[in-house]
């Protein structure tokens, strides 16, 4: 018998094309219990001066009988809402728009919100995005303090940012930032394509590791974000390092891929009866 085995959330960034109600009902009866909300304008409207109705969205959740567990914005390029951003008009609009999603966040009653570090542009001095990226992360981590909310912060692919791929970046933003509230997200598509692993991620950030993005990965070719089996990670070696590394918090199975847009739950489903017959395995 092993320790706890954390559980398993959706995200509804492959269900795009349906409606969010029909995200939590096929979530729902998938066997998902909880579930990450990412926070695209066809599911649930915000950006730095508006947002959709929290108490519709808390309503819906429990009419499917899915609990949010946490809230995911959306900001990477092209989004505005960057975390390095630049001019002072930018960084109003970001400040607004990410203390807007703690504010959601608290609404809804959730445990905690996914950050990045941001990006830069590829002709500027990266250092200085960075130092933006550490500035903005503390005025939010203050104002999610006052809250009473966490903050986890993932890395991001070398084409998505040159400012956080790896463990060890994260560990230096954590450390520059300087902040309680703020923690780490382990995305295990982001550690594959730095060559991280997960028992790295723990060595180096420890309990700072409060969320994880759990998908599939195709190693051969590093096409990252799969559903659980379309990849070639062994899922239950990857539940047994969280598990041994004493994780306390939620796989959130992040697919993203552009295959999955027309049928959604089967994605989840696969990914579900993955998840399942490692934990009777484990059990």
């Amino acid at each position: 018998m092993v320790d706890r085995i954390p559980q398993l959330a959706a995200m509804n960034c492959h269900h795009r094309f349906y409606s969010l109600e029909s995200f939590f009902k096929s979530s729902r009866s998938n066997g998902y219990d909880c579930v990450e909300l990412w926070t695209g304008p066809q599911h649930f409207f915000m950006d730095y001066a508006s947002n959709d109705s929290v108490e519709r969205l808390a309503a819906l959740a429990r009419l499917c009988g899915v609990r949010i567990i946490g809230i995911c914005p959306e900001q990477t390029n092209p989004k505005p809402n960057n975390m390095a951003a630049c001019s002072a008009e930018a960084q109003r609009r970001t400040f607004s728009y990410f203390s807007r999603a703690i504010d959601v966040a608290c609404a809804v009653g959730v445990q905690q919100v996914v950050l990045t570090g941001g990006w830069a542009f590829l002709d500027e001095d990266a250092s200085a995005a960075y130092e933006r990226s550490v500035s903005m992360l503390r005025r939010l981590a203050d104002y999610a303090e006052a809250r009473d909310m966490l903050l986890a912060v993932e890395a991001l692919q070398p084409g998505e940012s040159v400012l956080l791929n790896s463990a060890a970046d994260l560990k230096r933003l954590l450390n520059d930032v300087d902040r309680p509230v703020l923690k780490a997200c382990l995305d295990t598509g982001a550690m594959a394509r730095a060559g991280d692993t997960i028992e790295r991620y723990f060595e180096t950030l420890g309990t700072d590791i409060v969320h994880a993005h759990f998908v599939d990965v195709d190693m051969d070719v590093m096409d990252t974000h799969l559903a659980w089996g379309d990849g070639t990670r062994d899922m239950a070696s990857d539940v047994r390092a969280f598990v041994q590394a004493g994780y306390q918090g939620v796989l959130s199975v992040e697919t993203v891929s552009s295959r999955y847009h027309a049928h959604p739950d089967e994605a989840d489903r696969q990914s579900m009866e993955c998840y399942r017959a490692v934990v009777s395995s484990l059990g």
